[in-house]
């Protein structure tokens, strides 16, 4: 194996053995709490210029397999463990974690010290790092560390409308921002015919495909990169039930007059408890993302519907007024619970409302 060594802009660093393609790689460091879904975590656009720390050790146990993917491919910029399992154990397993990493392009690094790094980053908060073969004799002094999360929405979402499912009870347009493919699922499960647009399809394009319900995906980045999107969204909201999940909440929060921020060290994990302020229940929620919408800023035009229970911060809000909603968490899961599944179920009742109004207003 060969050594490597992940060097952050505060100048830390730490040590390990380079798995995957042997090169570099930059990219914002976080780090995930689950302890299963690694496939999943590498193969989610919402990681898109980042590098990932899995705080689990047993990486790689049960192999890869190409059922389990959520895009066509990784987006992140690497990958770190504190081990990585080289002989998987699992009927479906195909390749192994290093396999799949060369053949795909990503920079791993094994062997760290996750604890010490983990700790560094909920202290310092998300930082900047770059991973290097430790025979480059380079510090952070002599590296560039810019800004990686502008821009991850045009690479990550589709170049072309596509339907992967042609049939169903409900169309719904699916608004690309780096969707999971879990979403999709989702909706195929329920009987929804999908149509998947680019993230910067214009609002009259999305109109002519008939839909009756629109869906604002997850995505990477800072959300104030697509304030140029809010005419549209407003559009959207004002015109068919819709429903955002993670950027796609962050999105339409900014669209009705909230405000967001970055967090410290962000939500990635499989387990975060989020409480519906209507019924007092608490999901176990599924969550990648690194801003959020400020308490302190929700605009009348907005209500608060669900909170995180550890740190209070807005995990939900729905626009008065209108068959719209949004949560912060991903209630797809993949990886993580099945929780809050049922509000996929909500936005079907909201487009069988808006069905039957319709056929109210054609008849009088």
């Amino acid at each position: 194996m060969k050594r490597g060594r992940l060097i952050l802009e505060n100048g830390a660093v730490f040590e390990g053995e380079l798995i995957g393609r042997l090169q570099r790689g930059y990219g914002e460091v976080v780090f995930h709490t689950g302890m299963t879904g690694y496939q999943e975590v590498l193969t989610d656009p919402s990681y898109a210029g980042q590098i990932v720390v899995m705080t689990y050790p047993l990486i790689g146990n049960y192999g890869i397999n190409p059922e389990d993917h959520e895009s066509r491919r990784p987006w992140l910029s690497g990958f770190i463990t504190a081990e990585a399992c080289d002989e998987p154990s699992h009927w479906q397993s195909a390749q192994t974690l290093h396999e799949f990493l060369d053949e795909q392009g990503v920079v791993g690094l094994t062997q760290v010290d996750t604890r010490s790094l983990v700790r560094m980053i909920r202290d310092k908060g998300a930082m900047k790092g770059w991973i290097v073969a430790a025979e480059e004799q380079v510090t952070a002094e002599e590296l560039d560390f810019p800004d990686v999360m502008q821009g991850q929405v045009d690479r990550v979402t589709t170049p072309v409308v596509h339907q992967p499912s042609r049939e169903g009870n409900y169309h719904v347009v699916v608004v690309d921002f780096g969707s999971k493919q879990n979403i999709l699922e989702s909706l195929i499960h329920l009987n929804c015919k999908v149509t998947v647009v680019p993230a910067r399809t214009p609002f009259a394009e999305i109109a002519k495909l008939q839909p009756d319900g629109i869906l604002l995906s997850n995505g990477p980045g800072d959300p104030t990169d697509l304030l140029d999107l809010v005419p549209d969204v407003q559009r959207m909201a004002h015109s068919y039930p819709l429903m955002g999940i993670c950027l796609g909440h962050q999105l339409l929060s900014l669209t009705f007059g909230a405000a967001t921020d970055k967090m410290l060290f962000g939500h990635h994990g499989s387990n975060h408890p989020v409480k519906d302020l209507k019924t007092g229940r608490i999901f176990i929620t599924s969550q990648n993302h690194g801003y959020t919408v400020l308490a302190e800023q929700i605009p009348d035009t907005l209500e608060v519907t669900h909170i995180n229970v550890n740190d209070g911060s807005i995990e939900g809000v729905r626009v008065k007024g209108l068959p719209v909603f949004s949560v912060q968490f991903h209630p797809e899961a993949c990886p993580g619970p099945q929780d809050s599944q049922i509000l996929f179920d909500t936005f079907l009742r909201h487009m069988a409302e808006q069905g039957e109004r319709q056929v109210v207003c054609a008849t009088t």
